[in-house]
């Protein structure tokens, strides 16, 4: 090769060299990658939780139905008393699996239930139910803050029964009833400790002998009958709560 034409050929490759360099300048630059951005985690809301001991008070009304049995005609003598206020308290305790809950309570209630009716003869009949009281198991469903639950066991009850005969002549009695009831209910999770509950209960009490004496009617028997009716509303107050 002659030193001329290796001139050109370095000449020749500079040129190919730089028009390749001009014409990477010209492209626009690459977009800098972004670091990857982490999700972001919701955490789940709780669930309202019903486990634990709890406590809290009560108030509503009811009414009772007592009947009598005519010593003179046969057959009962069968009246209702009218609505009475009631209030008192309760106490308990719930486990829940899932959203089943199973539980234990125990009330009492301060009432005012009186009624008043006659024998076949006009005899004056009188009761009046002075509290009640229930030992209960509780089997419920949860909706997280809502629990919809029925209930059932063992009623008691304070019971007064009167007699006034013809003759203006009166005696009276007092005494325990023990019997059954069932109910059913809906409480509601205001806070973690907190709860308002609204419920219905049945209870019925078997049949007590009665036995007056006054200076018309020296003896009188009967048996007593008597079954009652109540709404509560309430408040609870569960230690531990969620």
């Amino acid at each position: 090769m002659t030193l001329r034409a290796f001139v050109s050929a370095v000449l020749a490759a500079g040129a190919a060299i730089c028009a390749h360099t001009a014409s990477a300048a010209d492209l626009p630059s690459p977009m800098p990658t972004k670091a990857p951005v982490a999700p972001v985690a919701y955490a789940p809301a709780a669930i309202y939780n019903w486990t634990g001991f709890y406590i809290g008070g009560n108030f509503g009304a009811g009414f009772s139905n007592p009947s009598w049995s005519d010593p003179f005609a046969g057959g009962n003598n069968t009246f209702r008393s009218g609505v009475g206020f009631l209030g008192g308290g309760e106490i308990g305790a719930n486990y829940q699996m899932n959203m089943f809950v199973v539980g234990l309570e125990g009330d009492f209630d301060w009432t005012n239930f009186k009624g008043n009716g006659a024998d076949s003869i006009g005899d004056t009949l009188n009761t009046n139910t002075k509290w009640t009281s229930t030992v209960t198991g509780r089997v419920g469903a949860a909706f997280d803050r809502l629990l919809i639950y029925g209930k059932g066991g063992l009623a008691l009850a304070q019971d007064q029964n009167g007699f006034t005969d013809l003759a203006g002549n009166s005696a009276s009695t007092s005494f325990m009833r023990t019997g059954w009831t069932v109910g059913a209910g809906l409480e509601y999770g205001i806070t973690k400790n907190w709860s308002a509950k609204i419920e219905y209960d049945y209870l019925n009490f078997g049949p007590q002998a009665l036995n007056f004496a006054t200076p018309f009617q020296p003896a009188y028997a009967s048996n007593a009958n008597l079954n009652a009716q109540e709404i509560k509303v309430g408040i609870n107050f569960r230690f531990g709560g969620p």
